[in-house]
């Protein structure tokens, strides 16, 4: 007997309040990348609640885990759950409702775990934010035999298929000579002026960055006294790209400006890169079956919108090991706010941010039974991942 979708209409409905719940106490207690320890748990303690056996420890991390349900040999699809928040934001990218989402596809499908044929993973993937969680995961071979990957992520308009950015992040830490700043200034070594020029320098050269090109930075370490001319100072930078030939291009003009500021300012500087996040490579076939999900749920997504910008996720990483997507779903109105804003943080924890992610727990619990009961669509998918 096939996966009832009229059923999984009602269910996810049905779980509306334990789901709102969980998506408002993940935003009220906003954790950081790999410190999700409440969230892990109220999340997991959902799980075990429906009976469900829950994975702890994941890929070495202590608020990663999986939960799976189903049986024999058909396909294996992951349903991913960000829930780490940002400082001083909190969860200004609404990763409380893309847990819950991904929570209520799940136990939503949970309920009809006899019919399934194959495997539906909920995974836990801490550490969005700038650490990686889901390429931790990936090296330890938890998307190994995965057919398909699936999460959603709010934002001002629904789209199917938007770009992400490869990343990287660039360390600077300058080294100069301290003086006596009024006493003896000529007898010091700026660190923080050749910290401060390496930005003016990296400004001078975005025009001969290509289009979508973002680089940007902030000082981590300024000095140590007013009176003392700085002999440590540091800057972090993040260099994005839509391509990774792209981003090793323009990543090397962002470090050949440190070493020309540390020069010019006659002092050392040491340079740690660090790796970021690939770019994202949506699976047309599975995303557009997604989008029309969605509009039998109401709602029309385009696939890109080139006016606006775009971000990076280590979800681009597990798209280029397994067919993935990445769909946007609007939790406020067009322009109204957007990812990384206080006014965004209060629409997750909106009526209608908790809106939306039911409509994205009933469109990814869709698109999992279809990718479990439709070969031809799981070959299209396929195909298209090894075309591209």
């Amino acid at each position: 007997m096939p996966i009832d979708l009229t059923r999984i209409e009602r269910d996810v409905a049905e779980l509306r309040p334990e789901l709102s719940d969980i998506a408002r106490k993940i935003h009220a207690h906003p954790e950081l990348r790999f410190e999700e320890h409440r969230a892990c748990a109220w999340l997991t303690e959902a799980v075990e609640r429906a009976g469900g056996t829950v994975e702890r420890g994941l890929g070495g991390m202590s608020t990663a885990f999986r939960a799976r349900i189903g049986k024999g040999s058909g396909p294996r699809v992951a349903v991913l759950a960000e829930y780490d928040a940002l400082p001083q934001i909190g969860h200004a990218c609404g990763h409380n409702l893309i847990a819950t989402g991904a929570l209520g596809a799940f136990l939503a499908l949970s309920l009809q775990e006899a019919a399934i044929d194959g495997t539906v993973e909920l995974v836990g993937t801490p550490a969005e934010e700038g650490g990686g969680g889901k390429i931790k995961l990936l090296e330890a071979g938890v998307f190994k035999g995965v057919d398909a990957a699936m999460m959603f992520h709010p934002f001002d308009r629904d789209l199917l298929a938007h770009p992400t950015l490869a990343n990287m992040y660039v360390d600077f830490q300058f080294r100069g000579k301290p003086s006596h700043a009024a006493l003896a200034p000529w007898e010091g070594a700026s660190a923080l002026t050749a910290c401060l020029e390496t930005f003016r320098l990296i400004d001078a050269q975005r025009v001969h960055f290509t289009d979508g090109v973002r680089v940007h930075g902030y000082v981590t370490n300024g000095g140590q006294a007013v009176n003392i001319i700085p002999e440590h100072a540091a800057c972090e930078f993040s260099v994005r790209a839509f391509h990774i030939t792209e981003l090793e291009r323009v990543a090397a003009i962002v470090q050949r400006c440190a070493k020309g500021a540390a020069l010019a300012c006659g002092v050392e500087v040491e340079i740690i890169a660090r790796r970021g996040y690939r770019d994202m490579k949506n699976n047309l076939a599975l995303a557009r079956r997604f989008g029309e999900h969605l509009g039998t749920l109401g709602r029309f997504p385009r696939e890109v919108d080139p006016r606006i910008g775009t971000g990076s996720t280590d979800m681009g990483d597990i798209s280029h090991a397994v067919p993935s997507i990445h769909p946007w779903i609007a939790i406020c109105d067009e322009n109204e706010t957007t990812c990384h804003q206080h006014a965004f943080a209060a629409s997750a924890a909106s009526d209608r941010g908790i809106d939306s992610m039911i409509v994205a727990a009933k469109a990814m619990a869709r698109l999992t039974r279809d990718v479990l009961e439709d070969p031809t669509l799981l070959a299209a998918a396929r195909a298209e991942f090894e075309r591209s």
